[in-house]
């Protein structure tokens, strides 16, 4: 082991101010109002379409960045890292910048507005330490995944960060399960919470995050094209490219449900 994984280059680029709070809710909800009276306007006084249009795809707000930087430059494996080093630095700081970014919204992510984990068409479920399936709502969903990633990266025996301990045989499959949630927490975001990250001015942030952390993701192949394949527009429109062709690619998302 090489120490403490915050202290590996990955973690200085990801973000750079941490996302601003302290906008009054009333103060979000008059700015979701707005644009959301926006987005519904129709000519003609036509009705609009059925699928409500995804916002968070217009150019004017998929452009939006905190930075410039070249992350396929940046996800590359340093010669000098090691490789699970590098996957637990960049693991870590995702995890806890996925939290960040989600607290900024989680007072509009409640049991009530957001019934079930749901991403477009997708929903998912939870199972807990017994295999039972669990239905719960988003922001119980979002607990479920922020106490599990918690208790893994401070697990010595997971994230060793002492000199000489070394990562368990089954490290890259447990860091593919955190990605798939934190994925889903990224999507819900989007998918649900865009109008009040839009009006918080924090959609540079979660446009950043979603783009470095799929750029990672692609280059050590820890998440599946069909696990993103209900987010590939918004992919292609942040990082040039989607998910898989088959099945679960773009063309084959429909409806269904995604378990754990």
């Amino acid at each position: 082991m090489l120490g403490d994984h915050s202290g590996l280059p990955a973690d200085r680029a990801l973000l750079s101010p941490p996302p601003k709070a302290g906008l009054s809710c009333k103060t979000v909800l008059q700015a979701v109002g707005k644009v959301l009276r926006k987005s519904k306007a129709k000519p003609n006084g036509k009705k609009p379409a059925a699928e409500e249009k995804k916002v968070y795809l217009e150019p004017e707000y998929a452009k939006s960045r905190i930075t410039d930087f070249g992350f396929k430059e940046l996800v590359v494996l340093p010669r000098e890292i090691d490789l699970n080093e590098w996957l637990a630095s960049n693991t870590t700081t995702f995890f806890h910048h996925v939290n960040l970014q989600y607290s900024t919204i989680s007072e509009f992510c409640t049991g009530e507005a957001c019934q079930t984990m749901a991403v477009c068409n997708t929903q998912y479920y939870w199972y807990d330490e017994r295999g039972k399936k669990v239905k719960c709502t988003a922001p119980q969903y979002v607990d479920f995944v922020m106490s599990s990633v918690q208790k893994l990266v401070t697990d010595e025996d997971v994230f060793p960060t002492k000199y000489g301990r070394e990562f368990p045989s089954s490290f890259e499959a447990l860091v593919k399960k955190i990605c798939k949630y934190l994925f889903h927490v990224l999507a819900h975001i989007y998918s649900a919470h865009f109008k009040e990250t839009l009006a918080l001015e924090l959609h540079g942030h979660l446009n950043t995050l979603y783009a470095h952390f799929i750029l990672f993701a692609r280059e050590f192949n820890l998440l599946d094209p069909k696990e993103t394949a209900v987010m590939d527009d918004l992919t292609e429109a942040l990082c040039g490219g989607g998910g898989g062709d088959g099945p679960g690619g773009a063309a084959g998302a429909q409806n269904h449900v995604k378990e754990r």
